[in-house]
This record gives C-alpha cells, structure tokens and sequence, in this order.
C-alpha cells in the first residue's frame, strides 16, 4: 500500500470514528435525560412530598414506578431492536418521554403524578438500549468496551442537571418546573435524532414470533452463561440509583444539615465521578482483561463506603467525610458498565438487543423492587439504615456474581 493509499484510509477511519461518536452522542443524550429524570427526587423529595400531601417514603415508592414501568419495558424494546432499526425505535421512545414529563409537571395528585412516572419509565426504558445496540452493531468487538463507557458517561451527565441546576431550578421557581427541562431536551434530540440517525437495522434474517422473542429475552437472561451477570445488575445499579436518585439528598439535608444547594454540590462531586471514571475502566479492562475481577472488587469497595457513611454523625466528622466517602462510592461503582460488555459477548449478533435488553432488565427490575423495599427500610432504620442496607446489597451482589461460572465468550 502506498503512502497515499495509507493516508487515505487513516483519514477514512477517524471520519468514520468521528461520524459514529456523533451518532452516538445523540443516542446517548436520550440515555441523559433518563438519568436526569430519574435522579431528580434526591433533591425534590421533600418540595413533592408537601406538594401531594404525602411523605417522603411514598414519594420513594411511587418513584419506584418509574423503574418498574422501565423493567417492563425492557422485553419489548430489547425485541423491537432486533425486528426494526434503531432510529425508529429511539424516535418513538423520545416522543413518549415528552409526554411523560409534560404529564408529571402538571401532576396535581398521587394517581396523575404515578402516571407521569410510569409514560417516563416507558420512554427511558430504550434510552440506554439504543446506543448500545447501535454501538454493537456498528463497532468491532473489541472496541465496545470503551463505546459502552463512552454512552454511559454522556449519559451519567443528566446527573450533573439533577445536582446543583435542579436545586436551584426548584428554589427559584418550583419541583414542577424542573420537569419542563427534560420535556425540552426531548424535543431536541428528536428532531437531531430524525435528521442526524440512519436506519440500521438488525443482522438476523428471520422473523420470529413476537411471544418467541419474548421468552428468548427470558432465557437468554437465565443462561448459565448471563446468571452472575443478572445476578449483580439486579443490586447493582438499585443501590447507584438509591443513594444518587433519593437517599444522598435527604441524607445530607436532613441528617448532616446541609442546605439544598450544598447537598446538589455534593451529589455533584458524586456525578462527576460516575461520568469521568467509566471511561477509565473502560480503557483499564481492555488493557488488563481483568473484567470479572474490576466487577467484584468495585461493589465490595462501594459496599464498604455505604456502611461507613453513617459512622460520621456517630463520630461527628464533617460533611468533608461524607465528600470523601460518596466520591469512593462513585469510583468503584463505575465497573458497572462491564456488566453490558460481559452480556454482550455471551450471545451471536442476532441477539444482541434481546441480550442487552435482559442485562437492563436485571437493572432495572431491581431498582424498582429495591426502591419499593426502601420504603419500610427508612420508616424502622431511617436515612441511615437504608444506606446500610444498600451497602450490604452491593456487597452481597459482588459475592454472588464471583460464586457464578464465567460468561461464555462467543465473540472477541
């Protein structure tokens, strides 16, 4: 090859890089306004709770919804992805966020505001199932580590909008007003999405039956190969969404007497964290293959700082000691991307959606039952109990998924 042939096919190479990190920019900001909405009661429990007349325990549970309608909507999507293209799939999705958050700022009851929670899960339940499905077909094998951790931290940034910004937003004007933000940033990436997207559509050739694809997803998700997987998504990202989504705010308010601003600067510091350091796990398990090991290490450590958190009122240490224990907390929680990359390497390409969908499903079927079980946690241990708790889940979780056999790598 030439000088000039060389050249040119650099050139071709990091346009191609270029053109595939913009796509899935915009794939990724749906998964931005996921995070965004589902970590906005860590600062707006307590203004929804006096809003609807009810207390911050059920505001816990009926966020709870949120996850339960995206555990639901998990199957479908994770099909839909693997019959239709991507950009069909996330279209619809977005369009059914904006209506999901248009329903819960006007929300003026319990049942109204429930609904707005349940139309959001179901829009965000693709939000992160997109990207990846693209990324997985349109990347090597060897790549999709670090395209996962890329489209997990651009979407962990909707975090960064529930911190401080939201804090603010809900000070100034009010919790309702905060949900106009994601109605907004819908209708934004939708119209990027429909100009900017290409169809692309699934490698398998056949067409199954819908209700076959449905318990594919299921077995797929209880192979022998995917059990640890699913075993330590379950807890996984329930305890991330428990302390970042509803318990931090609350703890730091209430129990360490910050103000609301204070406590989003602290889950700011949090967010920060689980942006920036996936991506260095990802680049860290691509060079050391030590995937499973990351895994385990990570939940054991992020246990670990949950359980001590609660020792700084005992001691009466400063809030610099919660600082500094949520920052670990964020560090070693962020292997959780390497779930999705074991997930997909256990399956042909046929089936990625399908086992993407049943790693997600894991996610956030766990979240919503977790969540719903936080409730009587709080009510007997208070703030501080319910974090001891999902310490001990992480924990728990990381020893489960190291007792499991290793995934079956089917592709490099």
């Amino acid at each position: 090859m030439s000088v000039t042939d060389k050249n040119y096919a650099v050139t071709r190479s990091r346009t191609a890089l270029l053109t595939g990190a913009g796509t899935l920019s915009i794939l990724a900001l749906g998964h931005t306004i996921s995070n965004l909405v589902r970590t906005m009661p860590a600062v707006s429990t307590d203004v929804i709770a006096q809003s609807l007349a009810v207390s911050a325990g059920e505001v816990a549970a009926m966020t709870g919804i949120y996850h339960l309608a995206f555990a639901a909507g998990q199957i479908p999507v994770g099909v839909a992805l693997d019959r239709f293209s991507v950009r069909s799939v996330f279209l619809v999705l977005i369009a059914t966020i904006g209506c999901g958050a248009a329903i819960t700022a006007v929300a003026h009851s319990t049942l109204m505001f429930l609904i707005g929670q349940a139309v959001l899960g179901l829009g965000c339940s693709g939000m992160l199932l997109c990207p990846l499905t693209y990324a997985a077909r349109s990347q090597d094998g060897a790549s999709f580590p670090l395209w996962s951790a890329f489209i997990l931290a651009v979407g962990n940034s909707g975090m960064l909008l529930s911190a401080s910004p939201t804090a603010w937003l809900i000070e100034t004007f009010s919790w309702r007003t905060a949900f106009v933000v994601p109605l907004v940033m819908a209708g934004l990436v939708a119209v990027a999405a429909a100009i900017r997207l290409r169809e692309q559509r699934s490698a398998s050739t056949t067409m199954e039956s819908i209700g076959s694809e449905f318990v594919q997803v299921l077995r797929i998700g209880r192979s022998q190969s995917l059990r640890g997987v699913v075993s330590l998504a379950f807890v996984s990202f329930a305890v991330v969404i428990g302390i970042r989504g509803v318990w931090a705010g609350p703890w730091l308010m209430e129990e360490r007497g910050l103000n609301r601003l204070d406590a989003g600067n602290v889950m700011l510091a949090l967010t920060l964290m689980l942006i920036v350091m996936p991506m260095l796990v990802g680049i860290l398990a691509r060079r050391a293959g030590s995937t499973n090991l990351l895994l385990v290490a990570g939940h054991v450590v992020a246990g670990v700082m949950l359980l001590l958190l609660p020792l700084g009122v005992i001691a009466g240490f400063s809030a610099l000691y919660d600082l500094t224990l949520l920052i670990v907390f964020g560090v070693a929680v962020s292997v959780q991307p390497l779930l999705f990359t074991l997930g997909r390497q256990s399956v042909a390409p046929a089936d990625t959606g399908k086992a993407l969908a049943a790693v997600n499903l894991a996610f956030f079927a766990g979240a919503a039952i977790i969540q719903a079980i936080s409730a009587p946690v709080v009510a007997l241990g208070g703030t501080g109990g319910v974090i001891v708790f999902l310490g001990l889940l992480s924990i728990a979780g990381a020893l489960l998924f190291a007792l499991q056999p290793l995934p079956v790598r089917r592709r490099a």
